[in-house]
């Protein structure tokens, strides 16, 4: 489950480099986070609807499928996650699965683990990168008269630095695999739902702050 994320700051230089996303003109990056939470508004990377180019957009993290059409707060289900082996199949999720894949930058992630009541929180990055991208997908949904785009982190089979957190953990994809994702007729990217390398990763205790949504600072991140 991927539940917490942060990101630092990341330049357009930097998710051009990366992503080829051309940057927009007057307009600033997004701001770094340190303590994303579902139903926040936060970047994500995906082909452009218009056009094949990407993008960079603000979506809702908790996916909206199309077809709801009833408020927000009637939904009884949770979608800030999707397992990344049934996504394909689930009425949630299938129509994004097909048409709107995106990805998500990030910079590392939380976890907590121990006895109930007693958890302690864990901030998890790469060991050599300073943020990455996770799988996701996005979905559009006409509320109230409102467009509402919104997104899911996919997740799947921890690696052994994970297992010992949690029985799952994000879809992490290298930067050679971005097209292959984000591209729908590129092939078949069940590749991608291996769990990422463990000696690429690292994993470390941080102090109970970030359970608290309202807490967003860099020191949230800091080695408890």
């Amino acid at each position: 489950m991927c539940g917490r994320y942060f990101r630092h700051d990341v330049t357009w230089a930097e998710y051009h480099a990366a992503l080829s996303i051309i940057p927009y003109e007057d307009v600033e990056p997004p701001e770094a986070t340190y303590n994303a939470a579902p139903t926040t508004i936060q970047p994500i990377v995906r082909r452009a609807e218009h056009g094949t180019h990407r993008e960079l957009a603000p979506a809702r993290w908790g996916l909206v499928p199309s077809w709801w059409t009833k408020p927000l707060s009637e939904m009884k289900f949770t979608t800030f996650n999707a397992q990344a082996e049934t996504a394909a199949e689930k009425p949630v999720f299938r129509g994004a699965y097909r048409h709107h894949r995106c990805l998500v930058p990030v910079s590392g992630f939380y976890e907590w683990t121990g006895a109930k009541g007693a958890k302690t929180p864990f901030a998890i990055s790469l060991c050599n990168r300073r943020w990455f991208c996770m799988a996701g997908l996005w979905d559009s949904a006409l509320i109230d008269g409102s467009e509402i785009h919104s997104f899911t982190i996919l997740t799947t089979k921890p690696n052994d630095l994970m297992a010992g957190l949690h029985t799952r953990m994000p879809v992490i994809v290298a930067p050679e695999d971005y097209s292959l994702w984000l591209d729908p007729e590129a092939g078949d990217p069940s590749r991608l739902f291996e769990p990422y390398p463990t000696d690429a990763m690292q994993a470390w205790p941080v102090g109970p702050e970030v359970g608290n949504v309202r807490n967003n600072y860099p020191g949230l991140i800091a080695e408890a």
